[in-house]
């Protein structure tokens, strides 16, 4: 069995505070398309599906279609809305110091998210965080959360036994995610599910800061060195 161990992240609400810009392109998505205007609650708890079947959850009601035409016009307000200069995602504290700690203590790093291959360049773009990730894995290429595929293929790339992969992220999306890839489960509290929530969804563990990371995940994958 390999000993290599892989840390995947979750983006919105995990490592970047997107919450203000899903939901402003999502009710100009909305406007364009004559639909009303959305609830921002109700937005908030769909961050971290891939965006058609994120429209399908918001548009129970409506035919493929319709979901498809929400979701093309939420692209084209999201894109719009990255050009303004007042436009930020800013890092959650802390992420920067725990990438660098679980780099050093030997941990690859990736990322599992329902955002599109360009909007994860455009992230790391902003924050300079290119090249720090080895696996990225976004809705371009798997079925959305909570379907394993992005772990299954996050661990794939890197030669990683799924019990020595770490899932980080918000939501229950992504702790039934690490469930099914038979992966760790572990939950941050200040994202956009409850930790009631998340534990309710398998999360073996939901931490309030990145404080410590490296060690709670060794210590959750029994590969402490």
């Amino acid at each position: 069995m390999s000993d290599l161990r892989l840390v995947v992240f979750d983006v919105d609400g995990t490592l970047i505070d997107s919450e203000h810009n899903i939901v402003t392109a999502m009710t100009e998505a909305w406007s364009r398309m004559e639909l009303g205007v959305p609830d921002p609650s109700d937005v908030r708890r769909i961050i971290g599906l891939s965006l058609v079947e994120a429209c399908s959850v918001l548009l129970p009601w409506a035919p493929h279609n319709l979901h498809r035409a929400v979701a093309e016009a939420y692209k084209d307000a999201f894109r719009a809305l990255r050009l303004l200069p007042d436009t930020v995602e800013p890092l959650f504290p802390g992420v920067r110091e725990a990438l660098d700690e679980l780099d050093s203590a030997g941990w690859l790093l990736g990322l599992a998210t329902g955002k599109s291959r360009r909007g994860v360049q455009a992230m790391l773009d902003a924050h300079g965080l290119e090249g720090r990730f080895v696996t990225i894995q976004t809705a371009d290429d798997n079925p959305s959360k909570p379907h394993p595929s992005m772990l299954y293929r996050a661990a794939s790339d890197c030669g990683v036994e799924p019990p020595n992969l770490v899932m980080v992220g918000d939501t229950a999306y992504d702790m039934l995610m690490a469930g099914a890839a038979e992966s760790v489960a572990l939950g941050v509290s200040w994202g956009y599910h409850t930790m009631e929530e998340l534990r309710a969804a398998g999360a073996e563990m939901v931490i309030d800061s990145f404080d410590n990371l490296c060690d709670i995940a060794a210590t959750l994958t029994g590969t402490r060195r």
